[in-house]
Order: structure tokens, then sequence, then C-alpha cells
């Protein structure tokens, strides 16, 4: 079901036929065959368009890939000091 055979084109057309004559069937079929054109242009931009973007997007995961992290020691946050090491230690009382 859903299959269009020989015979159930010849009938279409000649429906179309009766229906808007045989003068009006050249600029019909002229429209009918422009408005596909234009959906096939139109599919087919999409599909490149869709294409350029997957390519950029696996280009930057590559990029971002091959690129070894840096990292950086943290900072310390503002109005702080950074601890002291101590060079001479106070005795202490062991008793």
């Amino acid at each position: 079901m859903g299959n269009i055979g020989s015979t159930e084109i010849i009938v279409i057309a000649l429906v179309i036929f009766i229906f808007f004559g045989a003068k009006r069937l050249p600029e019909i079929a002229r429209g009918l065959g422009k408005g596909i054109g234009e959906f096939k242009k139109a599919t087919r931009d999409i599909q490149n368009e869709l294409n350029v973007q997957a390519d950029d997007y696996q280009y930057q995961q590559q990029q971002s890939y091959n690129q070894a992290p840096q990292i950086q020691p943290p900072q310390p946050p503002v109005g702080q000091t950074q601890p002291r090491t101590p060079s001479a230690q106070a005795p202490r009382d062991n008793a």
C-alpha cells in the first residue's frame, strides 16, 4: 500500500488533463518543475550548512583535545598574606 503504479499515474494524468485542459498543462508543469527545483536547492543548502557546522564543531573539539591544560597555582584571596615558613622557632617548654 502506498506505492503508485503506472496505471494510477496514467489515471492521475488524465484527470489533470481533463480538469485543466491542454493549454494550461505546460504552465502547470513549468511551475511544478520550478517548485521542485527550488525545494531541492533549499534542502541542499540546508544540508551544506549542517555539514559546515558539524565540521567546525569537530575541529574545535579536536583543537581543545590537543591543547594541554594549563594549570596555575591557586592565588591567595585578596587581603590575606601567605603563611611564612618558620626559619627559627622559639624554644618550647617541655616541662
